[in-house]
């Protein structure tokens, strides 16, 4: 039931961050309320929060030490205020999976794409596609966020 719309906030939070590498808060608060109002009705509301509440502290530290960016925080805490306190650790767990391929997916691809040439794009697609080229090429930061939306998914049909 969650699935479809929780889904759909991930695959724009996902695609968001790929095209700006930034996530928007209303998708990171779709998703908390998805969470929220599933734990509420299931009875274990505070459980949930106080995982939730754990992931965003230790997200918080990461943030601070420059290794995570904000907005991947958020969506990682109500990924977890979705996935409930019983599958925190696993989504944890995937999450770094997904991301650890994330990585290795970018490192492969660095050295295929050659500079761009004098071609300007014509659509959007083939715009952000050219930036994201160009972010690879540069050793630019991951878009994190497809590594939580995967991860955040394989928990949830697991």
């Amino acid at each position: 039931m969650l699935l479809l719309p929780a889904g759909l906030a991930l695959c724009a939070a996902s695609l968001h961050d790929i095209a700006a590498r930034t996530i928007p808060n209303g998708l990171s608060l779709a998703i908390a309320l998805l969470g929220l109002g599933a734990h509420l009705l299931a009875g274990d509301a505070a459980p949930a929060l106080l995982a939730a509440l754990g992931v965003f502290l230790l997200g918080l530290l990461a943030w601070r030490c420059g290794v995570m960016g904000g907005g991947d925080v958020k969506l990682l805490a109500a990924c977890a205020l979705l996935a409930g306190p019983a599958t925190t650790p696993d989504l944890i767990l995937a999450v770094a999976l997904a991301g650890g391929l994330l990585a290795l997916l970018y490192l492969g691809l660095r050295p295929l794409l050659a500079p761009p040439g004098r071609m300007r794009p014509a659509s959007l697609v083939a715009r952000a596609l050219r930036a994201e080229a160009w972010r690879i090429r540069r050793g630019g930061p991951l878009p994190y966020a497809v590594a939580i939306g995967l991860g955040t998914f394989f928990t949830l049909l697991g």
